[in-house]
């Protein structure tokens, strides 16, 4: 059995890709502040960890207890933070809160889990990041903070490509368009996106699966419209 580990997973697109993992047979170690709701999920293959990724005691003990699982070959960064605000309106806590979520986080987890993923077969970690953060989009009033946090996580994906390209092991960054989601909902009301949450994780869950061999330190753009 193989094993992925997803941040966020609680809501949204997080939790409908635990679920596809989980239907195909895997293993899922879920990171979420909220288990709540994961913890009606009977499913004896998933691995729940209620955790604050920004904490660096929490981290820790996410390291312990994935370390007892030998086959970890997926880790997806999903966990974000939103913010829509002007920008000379913004407070050094609300920027610091992005940052931590969005970059530092990540940035952080990654080091504590790299040198426990299984890379016989190739590990994959996939970043998701936004069109926001995606260099000569369109771009929009409000997001400075969330966009730029998202730009800073595509550079590190590719900072860390290069640094592990000789193990076995890809980093991607999915710059993600306009999904049906509670975010979207936040940063443009009343908008209908031409995708479902639900059809973005099934995309993300192939990718993550099927593309480690072929594709490593991108920032591959997913969108039909921007928003």
């Amino acid at each position: 059995m193989q094993t992925a580990i997803i941040t966020g997973a609680s809501g949204g697109i997080g939790h409908e890709l635990l679920m596809l993992f989980l239907d195909s047979g895997w293993r899922v170690i879920a990171i979420t502040r909220n288990v709540k709701e994961l913890e009606k999920i009977k499913n004896e293959h998933l691995v729940l960890l209620k955790a604050d990724i920004i904490n660096k005691q929490d981290r820790g003990r996410i390291e312990k207890i994935c370390s007892t699982f030998s086959d970890i070959s997926i880790l997806i960064n999903n966990a974000g933070a939103f913010l829509k605000k002007d920008f000379l309106q913004i407070s050094e806590l609300e920027l610091s809160t992005i940052y931590n979520v969005n970059v530092f986080a990540p940035f952080h987890l990654m080091q504590n889990l790299i040198p426990i993923m299984n890379k016989e077969s190739r590990a994959h970690i996939v970043n998701i990041g936004s069109m926001g953060g995606y260099q000569g989009s369109v771009k929009f009033s409000g997001l400075t903070a969330y966009s730029s946090s998202k730009f800073a996580l595509a550079g590190l994906t590719e900072l860390l490509a290069e640094e592990f390209k000789n193990e076995n092991i890809s980093f991607n960054c999915l710059a993600i368009g306009a999904a049906q989601t509670k975010m979207l909902d936040k940063a443009f009301p009343g908008y209908k996106a031409p995708v479902s949450g639900k059809e973005m994780a099934n995309f993300i869950f192939n990718f993550a699966t099927q593309q480690s061999k072929f594709i490593n330190g991108k920032i591959i753009p997913v969108s039909v419209s921007t928003p």
